[in-house]
């Protein structure tokens, strides 16, 4: 099956580069020029993975991707011409998977859009629903709840926390962490973990579980929850 990428940017001639690289790599390209178009598109159209552009007409990038993650897990590449680690981040904060920075190669992006599928389709998801106190890790359903209710976390952060929760009072190295939530694709060097973690943890403070992922200085992190595991 073709998957699809939707690339949403204002520069029309950058945005037709792109599709054209992607074209020759076998995806089906779909392009937005503005905001509103792109989640137009992204409703109709369902694309496999979105490339989206920082700065656009009628709202910004992190807007578009806020009300995306709102109701969609579908994996998106934040595009900006920033390179302050700052918007970097934030871009993950509000649920972008990876980002690149302004100038870049297309090929660079084309393989960054590969390696992104692959996190998506990893085997980092399990069927298990770990429970600890009020705490859910659901992988049949990729949700994690505190109550009963669904914290807004994204595939990514689920996954982290899943490989964690499997492995209660044992410490990862950040490759072991990597590799076991995203697969063999994932690559050492990629600081985005750590900042997936930052984010988990600001999620999980309402529940009082934040301070169970722990870091383990010149290793990795380990998860030791206030309570015990459910029987």
């Amino acid at each position: 099956m073709q998957r699809s990428v939707l690339v949403v940017d204002d520069d029309r001639k950058l945005a037709d580069g792109i599709r054209r690289y992607l074209e020759r790599d076998g995806f089906r390209v779909l392009l937005a020029h503005d905001a509103l178009e792109a989640l137009r598109q992204i409703d109709e159209a369902a694309p496999s993975l979105v490339v989206l552009d920082l700065m656009l007409p009628q709202m910004d990038g992190l807007e578009v991707c806020r009300r995306v993650r709102a109701h969609s897990l579908v994996p998106i590449i934040m595009v900006t011409a920033r390179s302050l680690e700052d918007d970097k981040l934030a871009g993950l904060e509000v649920g972008a998977d990876d980002y690149v920075t302004k100038p870049f190669s297309p090929r660079e992006l084309v393989a960054r859009v590969h390696a992104v599928l692959r996190r998506s389709t990893a085997p980092g998801g399990s069927e298990v629903c770990l429970r600890f106190g009020g705490l859910e890790v659901d992988g049949t359903h990729n949700e994690v709840r505190y109550g009963g209710r669904a914290l807004a976390v994204t595939r990514s952060e689920q996954r982290i926390l899943m490989v964690l929760a499997s492995n209660v009072g044992r410490t990862l190295s950040r490759e072991r962490l990597g590799t076991l939530a995203f697969g063999h694709e994932w690559q050492a060097l990629d600081r985005t973990l750590d900042a997936h973690i930052m984010k988990l943890r600001r999620k999980l403070e309402p529940t009082g579980f934040a301070g169970a992922i722990e870091t383990v200085f010149g290793i990795g992190y380990r998860f030791n929850p206030p309570v015990r595991r459910d029987a």
